[in-house]
């Protein structure tokens, strides 16, 4: 009996008849055993989201092709690759480290099923703990003179090392259009969100000046709308007059954490699928 090799397909189309018939069809003629699918038509774009994981005989340059020929018909999009190879993420931090150490802790500790290739910043202060992980740190100082150029070697580094995914762990920097464009859809940035939205220096502070009873985090994709690209995942967390700023500080680093990791690991087990300005997320 031929090896078995588990594979995620992730594809959008519009929506009609027939497509999961003809998905299921094509895995069952080719001996293929479906493990896990979900679906979601999309009644105001009228578009078709599917995500199915398979174990398969076949190589991965076969079941391409097939799904290659099938495309066309139902005008489809799609994506197809092997579950056990990790994906490679590259992570750009500034000075804060808690998303950064979150992030390389649980990779390390097999919660989140990928590689971290290297960090860039544009501070030196990280360096530490991301070589006691044996991991590549890059220090590009930016400047409005130096953009361009230290974003060509952000680019230089994300084609070195391969990466899948670009994640921004409070990389306190704005992405240019021409890099937003470059890497769409790979790109995965954190933020806090309050009701109402804070700007600017100590957010926490100012959300504690104003009394606010809700703290929470954004997890989205990076596009040329600054923190405006679509939402991957959001959480809050209830607070009081009896905290001060620096608890708000404490409790939204915790939330930004856990809301980024949850946006990493479903956006590489490809359970995200953009549907233009929002997203559709197949959790397990």
């Amino acid at each position: 009996m031929s090896s078995r090799a588990e594979f995620v397909l992730t594809l959008s189309c519009p929506d009609r008849p027939g497509v999961v018939a003809a998905v299921s069809g094509l895995l069952a003629g080719r001996g293929c055993n479906i493990i896990e699918s979900q679906q979601f038509g999309d009644a105001v774009t009228e578009r078709f989201f599917m995500r199915v994981q398979f174990a398969s005989p076949l190589p991965d340059g076969e079941l391409r092709e097939a799904f290659a020929a099938l495309a066309p018909e139902f005008g489809m999009d799609f994506k197809l690759r092997e579950a056990s190879v990790k994906p490679r993420v590259l992570v750009m931090v500034s000075k804060f480290g808690h998303c950064l150490n979150d992030l390389l802790y649980r990779t390390r500790s097999g919660l989140l099923d990928i590689e971290i290739v290297a960090v860039v910043s544009n501070h030196p202060d990280l360096r530490p703990l991301t070589q006691s992980y044996g991991i590549d740190y890059h220090h590009l100082p930016v400047t409005p003179e130096t953009k361009a150029r230290q974003e060509a070697e952000v680019l230089t580094l994300v084609d070195h090392y391969r990466a899948d995914l670009v994640v921004l762990a409070r990389y306190m920097q704005v992405l240019s259009e021409d890099l937003c464009v470059k890497l769409a859809g790979n790109v995965i940035n954190i933020h806090h969100s309050f009701l109402p939205s804070f700007k600017g220096a100590k957010p926490y502070h100012q959300a504690h000046s104003r009394g606010v009873k809700l703290i929470g985090a954004t997890a989205h994709y990076v596009t040329a709308d600054l923190d405006e690209g679509p939402i991957i995942e959001q959480e809050v967390a209830r607070v009081n007059h009896t905290h001060s700023a620096d608890d708000l500080a404490a409790i939204g680093r915790d939330v930004e954490c856990q809301v980024l990791a949850r946006a990493v690991r479903w956006h590489t087990e490809q359970r995200v699928l953009l549907d233009g300005h929002k997203t559709i997320v197949f959790p397990r």
